[in-house]
């Protein structure tokens, strides 16, 4: 292939991926499309890597909130008006449910538990639930040694679930500090579930990958 085919290769996938959602990684290559194509590239595998510590946390988070919601309101507890406290998390069960309804499902707690997103469940650690907290989510983990605080969680999570969010949405991440972001997804993993971040430090290929380019970091 000659280079002007390779340079309309590469004019083509930028088109391709859009030039909007290009440019980010044309002005960290300084307009060089061979080294910006090449930063998108690393960008996705970095992505694709956060994906098992970011599962091992989603899975332990509405776990733990579903545990503690059970004993207090039943197996049905997302039909209980006293554990819903935020009207979009009333239409996100409602969604579910219908959902399942579509597809012919029997609606189980475990198949609405699971149709439920981390935005469901990071919701829990609004202000709105402080006295929850108090009562009965103080029991959806430890740290230190203690019971967890909302704020314990509210803080990292929100960090969390950004990343989560740019990742899912295909957009540019290499600028973050991943490796405390990765540290952090760790560490609040083992504050709900010690084995499940246990497994995710075990699995994650995220420490192994190659040192992440020299661009500005945040």
């Amino acid at each position: 292939m000659s280079s002007e085919d390779n340079f309309d290769e590469i004019s083509d996938m930028e088109h391709a991926l859009s030039v909007d959602r290009f440019s980010r990684y044309m002005e960290w290559a300084n307009g060089d499309r061979r080294k910006a194509l090449a930063l998108y590239c690393e960008n996705v595998v970095v992505s694709e890597a956060f994906y098992t510590p970011l599962h091992f946390i989603e899975i332990a988070l509405r776990n733990r909130f579903h545990a503690v919601l059970r004993e207090t309101y039943g197996e049905q507890w997302y039909l209980n008006e006293n554990s819903l406290r935020a009207p979009h998390q009333e239409l996100q069960v409602a969604e579910a449910i219908l959902g399942l309804e579509r597809e012919e499902k029997e609606v189980t707690p475990g198949r609405v538990v699971a149709a439920l997103t981390f935005g469901f469940w990071a919701t829990y650690t609004n202000i709105d639930y402080e006295n929850d907290w108090r009562k009965i989510f103080h029991r959806v983990g430890s740290k230190n040694g203690r019971n967890l605080s909302r704020k314990d969680l509210s803080g990292p999570l929100r960090k969390i679930r950004t990343l989560r969010n740019r990742i899912a949405h295909h957009e540019p991440i290499l600028y973050w500090s991943l490796a405390q972001h990765h540290d952090q997804i760790l560490e609040v993993t083992g504050w709900l579930s010690p084995v499940a971040a246990t497994l995710a430090k075990e699995m994650s290929r995220v420490p192994h990958l190659q040192p992440f380019s020299t661009i500005p970091r945040r």
